[in-house]
């Protein structure tokens, strides 16, 4: 028997193919790549969609937007200012002046400045009046309270019905040059002043 050369028995070792340098190779595509540029469309779609949408793809494209303009300024403003709104006169009015103190019941020997004022309701509800709802402030910015009973011509604590309106005087301790009274509609209602002349 004579031995078989392992080179030519039936069953050759597999080899690896060999690969041609010069040859492109087919690349794998990678998943992330292809989602990425599926996104990318659709937000590419979207963009063209939000312009069409919002006119851009419209006869009107070469038309410029309408700009909002301020109001128009009253007859007789300065131009360039927008019309200011009117303030409507307010259910109370109050009128303001000075008066001289006039000793009451209840002053003992200090000094008072009293403010003669005058309330009227130009409402349509009732209000309440009390010297208590009175401010002085005077010429240095300082808020003066009332005292009750110490001049005798003292405002009255009423109830006012629509078109009534009532005077007296309303008194702070102290000496001071009045520049201003604030009443204020109860304890928590709406302020009006009216200068001291």
């Amino acid at each position: 028997m004579s031995q078989q050369d392992p080179q030519q028995s039936g069953s050759e070792p597999s080899q690896p193919p060999v690969l041609d340098p010069q040859v492109p190779q087919p690349q794998k595509r990678s998943k992330g790549k292809m989602a990425g540029l599926g996104c990318l469309g659709i937000v590419a779609l979207l963009i063209v969609m939000g312009a069409i949408a919002s006119g851009g793809g419209s006869e009107n494209a070469g038309t410029p937007a309408a700009k909002s303009s301020p109001p128009p300024a009253p007859v007789g403003a300065p131009k360039g200012e927008p019309a200011k709104e009117e303030k409507k006169a307010g259910p109370v009015a109050v009128t303001a002046e000075k008066t001289k103190f006039e000793k009451g019941v209840f002053a003992d020997g200090t000094d008072y400045t009293s403010v003669l004022i005058t309330v009227t309701n130009n409402g349509d509800k009732a209000i309440d009046v009390n010297p208590l709802f009175v401010t002085i402030t005077d010429t240095s910015g300082t808020k003066h309270t009332a005292e009750l009973g110490v001049d005798e011509r003292q405002i009255a604590t009423v109830d006012l019905a629509p078109g009534e309106n009532v005077s007296g005087a309303v008194t702070a301790k102290g000496a001071f040059t009045p520049k201003y009274v604030t009443y204020t509609d109860g304890i928590i209602g709406e302020s009006v002043r009216a200068d001291v002349p």
